[in-house]
């Protein structure tokens, strides 16, 4: 059992001087920084702009929907890359397969698509 804490202990040392650098950073920029808070300094912004209503309010499905498309597309982007870096050596089945994933997305953007998911009306 002691070989394995005496494997860690490297790990738990950096994990203590980053927590320590962190703890002295915060409190070095407030002990040497002019602490000067304001009405106009603390209120929030919207890309520079007076926020245009409350913070917590719904937003609509739609924006949803759009981040999850993107985040399909996204991951779609990420295996393409390996597969078009090995498809020579991958042959037929791995370029039907491929054909056949793109497929299954294609069907789920038309449908999404169809559904008026990316319409913002």
């Amino acid at each position: 059992m002691q070989p394995i804490l005496h494997d860690y202990f490297p790990i738990l040392v950096f994990v203590a001087i980053a927590g320590l650098l962190g703890i002295a950073f915060v409190a070095g920029s407030l002990l040497a920084a002019r602490q000067n808070p304001y009405g106009e300094k603390l209120s929030a912004y919207e890309c520079g702009f007076e926020p245009f209503s409350d913070a917590r309010r719904k937003f609509d499905v739609r924006y949803y929907l759009v981040a999850i498309l993107f985040i399909i597309f996204d991951v779609e982007i990420a295996f393409l890359f390996p597969w078009a870096v090995s498809l020579s050596r991958i042959g037929a089945l791995g370029f039907w397969s491929m054909i056949g994933f793109l497929a299954i997305l294609t069907v789920g953007f038309i449908y999404e698509w169809r559904k008026g998911a990316l319409d913002w009306e």
